[in-house]
């Protein structure tokens, strides 16, 4: 057999979306979401009431009603999206590669991504989970359960993970365009990079050597010690960003959203933060939302919708979302990157 047609296998693998905007496939999503060890980091039991009797059951309603806004004619964006950078991935790499598309909640899911990969009997799998900076809850919970299948296998080809690219070229490049395209037709005060936020205890969990202080000055510095710390990887992202854009350190912060729970989460609070700034005289804000490379509910319902209304009710007269990757060109050329040498 010719090493020509041995093929490398892709697995593209983003966080998930309900098959559809009902109730039921909602609260599907939610109870196998939030029944992550690793999403909500607290014994299993309790873990089960809170989601099962709780949340999954008065969340899933509301919920529901904010992917109806999100859903359009091609369904969910995170999913068609990814399905859309899965097959321009295919047409770029060519027929020495297999590039799939998974979910780590549900559907199309990381099994049978995998075993489509498996059945083409591919050299080497690499898999990039969609998530700019690596969190636990995160990229270290596709890279368990594609470790929890693959390792059931009786052969286990060579196995690559990307796990985290806030740094490379085409991901910050693709927000830059975008932005700059939106700040050629308004002059805005202020620019505001909001994160999806974590518990502060994952923080520590992740800390190395006791070198977090939470929310201090640590994140900062950006080191070996706290390189995998998802706060500082958020920090350092925010800095690329303003680097591409020519601002300022004064024209810009970076803030985190999505807390759920009464338990502290990484701050400063997006929505604590926004409704400051019309007080200091910023009435023009351009948002980003980093964290996500493909539109979704945290993009364009919180950040670009939510976010929107208590800005303008605060006092603010315009409040703008920089859309995310989704399938652009340079997103799908960072991709072909990091298959090929990242």
């Amino acid at each position: 057999m010719s090493s020509k047609s041995i093929k490398k296998g892709v697995l593209l693998v983003n966080l998930g979306t309900p098959d559809s905007p009902s109730v039921s496939d909602v609260r599907r999503y939610l109870r196998e979401f939030l029944m992550d060890e690793r999403v909500i980091d607290i014994p299993f039991v309790q873990r089960w009431l809170l989601i099962n009797l709780i949340i999954a059951t008065f969340r899933s309603p509301k919920s529901a009603k904010e992917y109806q806004k999100l859903w359009d004619e091609r369904g969910s964006p995170l999913k068609y999206y990814g399905e859309d950078n899965t097959a321009a991935l295919q047409q770029q790499l060519g027929d020495a590669y297999v590039v799939k598309l998974a979910m780590r909640y549900q559907n199309p899911s990381i099994l049978l991504g995998l075993e489509a990969l498996r059945s083409e009997n591919v050299s080497e799998i690499i898999v990039i989970p969609l998530f700019p900076q690596y969190a636990s809850a995160s990229t270290g919970s596709v890279v368990q359960k594609v470790n929890e299948i693959v390792n059931k296998w009786q052969v286990i080809p060579t196995m690559r993970f990307v796990n985290k690219f806030w740094d490379h070229p085409g991901y910050i490049e693709g927000f830059v365009i975008q932005a700059k395209e939106m700040m050629a037709k308004t002059d805005y005060d202020y620019f505001v990079f909001s994160y999806h936020g974590l518990p502060e205890r994952q923080i520590i969990k992740a800390s190395s050597q006791g070198y977090c202080q939470i929310n201090g000055k640590c994140c900062s510095n950006y080191n070996a010690k706290n390189q995998y710390c998802y706060r500082a990887q958020c920090f350092q992202t925010s800095e690329l960003l303003a680097k591409g854009l020519s601002l300022e350190k004064s024209q810009y912060t970076t803030t985190f959203q999505s807390r759920l729970g009464k338990t502290p989460w990484i701050q400063p609070y997006t929505d604590e933060v926004l409704k400051e700034l019309p007080a200091q005289g910023i009435k023009k804000v351009l948002a980003f939302s980093p964290a996500f490379v493909a539109d979704c509910l945290e993009t364009t319902i919180e950040v670009g919708e939510t976010f929107q209304e208590e800005f303008l009710e605060s006092g603010g007269e315009q409040w703008d979302l920089v859309p995310s990757l989704n399938n652009s060109q340079v997103w799908v050329d960072g991709l072909v990157d990091m298959v090929k040498i990242y």
